[in-house]
C-alpha cells in the first residue's frame, strides 16, 4: 500500500535505556519516591568554565550563522590535540566530523561505511543504538554472546568463528556500555591484528576512555595497532567525562575519505551542531582536566559501594567494573522464584516489579542481548545509590 509507512525504520526498537528513565522520571513527578539507576549520564553539573565559555558564545555574531558541517576548525584543531593527549593517536583536523552527539556519530559511521547486505559483528551485551543503524544501512548486525565467566569480553576465536565472505566491520567497545569491561592491550591487540589480516573495518566507541579504575588502562586500538588506522573509525563525545549529555556534542575519527562522505551525510541532515554546543566543547577539551578527576573519583567510590551491595543481595551476582559507570549483575539465580507474590522468568519481568513495588528503576539485559543481567547505573549519589541497592537487597533478602 502506498501509504503504509517505512518498514525499515518501523522495525527499529525504542531505546530502552531512554524509556526506563523516562517512565522513572514520570512517576517521581507524580510524587512517588523513585530511585533510578537507568540513566547513563553523570549527575555532576557541567563544570563552570564550560559554561560560561557557552555563555560568552552566544554573544558572538558569528554562532548565530551557519558554519561549517564537519565542526568549528578551533573545535577539530583541538580535537586533534585532545586525542594525543588522552590516546596518543596522532590524527588531522580532515579526518573529524563533529556530530550531534555520540549517537549521530554511530548513525553517520555505519551509513557511511555499510552497503546492503553487509555483516558486523557485534558482541553482547552492547548498548541498545548499536544494532539499529546497522540495520537501517541495509546490512546485519552478527551477534556475539559474553557473559561474566569471559569477564563480558569477545575473544578473537569467536570472531574467526563467525567471520564470513559478508564480514564488513566489528563494533569494538572498550570501556562498556552496559557491562563496564575493559579490554587488557594484549586482547586489544589481538583483535586489531585480526581486523588487518581481514581487511575488516573496526569501530571503536571511545565515549568512556577517561573512566577506568584502579590499575585498569585504556587502550586505543589504532594506537595499539597503527596498520589498522586506514580501516578504523574512533566514535567519541563530550557527554560522559564533561557531564554533557544534553549539549549534545559527539565526533568521528576515521580515515579522510571516510570523514569526507560522513560529512556529507550530515550536510543534508543537520548542516552543522550547535555553534554554542561546539563552544562549550572546545572549552570542555582544551580545559582542565581537575573536574573530570574529582568526577572519576566520585564514580570509583561508589563504583566500590555498588559492587559490595550487589553481591550481598541473594540470588545477585556481579563481577566489579572496571571502567564506565554501570554495574551489570546477574540475577540469574533469582529467577524462577516468587518475589511479592509473582513468579518471576525473566529479568524484564523483575525489572517491571522493582518499579512498581519498590520504585526502583534498573534497565534489564534483555535491552543488551543478554537476558538474566540487569544494568544499573552508579551515577547518582551516594544516599539514593546506598537506598536503592538496600531496597532490592530488602525485597529479594540478603545471603
Amino acid at each position: 500500500m502506498t501509504s503504509e509507512l517505512s518498514r525499515r525504520v518501523g522495525a527499529i526498537a525504542p531505546s530502552a535505556t531512554l524509556a526506563v528513565s523516562a517512565k522513572a522520571k514520570a512517576l517521581k513527578a507524580a510524587g512517588e519516591p523513585v530511585i533510578g539507576f537507568g540513566a547513563g549520564e553523570p549527575d555532576f553539573a557541567t563544570p563552570d568554565h564550560i559554561v560560561e565559555a557557552a555563555v560568552a558564545a552566544c554573544r558572538e555574531y558569528a554562532n548565530h550563522r551557519y558554519s561549517p558541517t564537519p565542526g568549528q576548525p578551533a573545535l577539530r584543531d583541538a580535537l586533534v590535540a585532545k586525542t594525543m593527549r588522552d590516546s596518543g593517536y596522532a590524527i588531522t583536523p580532515d579526518q573529524i566530523v563533529v556530530t550531534n552527539g555520540g549517537k549521530q556519530a554511530v548513525y553517520n559511521a555505519f551509513a557511511a561505511l555499510l552497503n546492503p547486505g553487509d555483516e558486523v559483528l557485534l558482541p553482547a551485551p552492547y548498548w541498545t543504538t548499536y544494532p539499529e543503524p546497522i540495520r537501517l544501512a541495509g546490512a546485519e548486525p552478527v551477534i556475539l554472546q559474553t557473559s561474566a565467566a569471559t569477564g563480558f569480553r569477545v575473544s578473537v576465536e569467536q570472531l574467526e568463528a563467525a567471520r564470513t565472505p559478508n564480514t564488513k566491520a566489528l563494533m569494538f567497545v572498550s570501556p562498556s556500555n552496559p557491562t563496564g569491561a575493559v579490554y587488557p592491550r594484549e586482547e586489544i591487540e589481538a583483535i586489531g591484528r585480526w581486523a588487518v589480516e581481514h581487511d575488516i573495518w573496526v569501530l571503536t566507541d571511545e565515549i568512556y576512555e577517561h573512566l577506568v579504575y584502579g590499575d585498569v588502562e585504556h587502550h586505543s586500538m589504532p594506537v595499539v595497532v597503527p596498520e589498522l588506522a586506514d580501516r578504523c573509525v574512533v566514535l567519541n563525545g563530550v557527554a560522559k567525562t564533561y557531564a554533557m549529555t544534553g549539549w549534545r556534542v559527539g565526533w568521528i575519527i576515521g580515515p579522510p575519505a571516510f570523514a569526507k562522505v560522513a560529512s556529507t551525510l550530515q550536510s543534508h541532515q543537520t548542516s552543522n551542531v550547535c555553534n554554542v554546543a561546539q563552544a562549550a566543547a572546545l572549552a570542555a577539551v582544551s580545559g582542565p582536566l581537575e573536574p573530570v578527576y574529582a568526577m572519576h573519583r566520585a564514580f570509583d567510590a561508589r563504583r566500590q559501594v555498588m559492587h559490595g551491595l550487589l553481591n550481598e543481595i541473594s540470588g545477585v551476582s556481579a563481577i566489579e567494573p572496571q571502567g564506565a559507570f554501570y554495574a551489570f549483575p546477574s540475577f540469574e539465580q533469582v529467577l524462577g522464584r516468587e518475589i511479592g507474590g509473582v513468579k518471576v522468568t525473566s529479568t524484564a519481568q523483575l525489572a517491571d516489579l522493582l518499579l512498581d513495588q519498590i520504585n526502583v528503576a534498573l534497565v534489564p539485559g534483555e535491552a543488551f542481548d543478554a537476558a538474566g543481567y540487569a544494568r544499573l547505573s552508579f551515577a547518582l549519589s551516594d544516599d539514593d545509590l546506598a537506598e536503592g541497592v538496600g531496597r532490592i537487597g530488602d525485597l529479594l533478602g540478603r545471603d
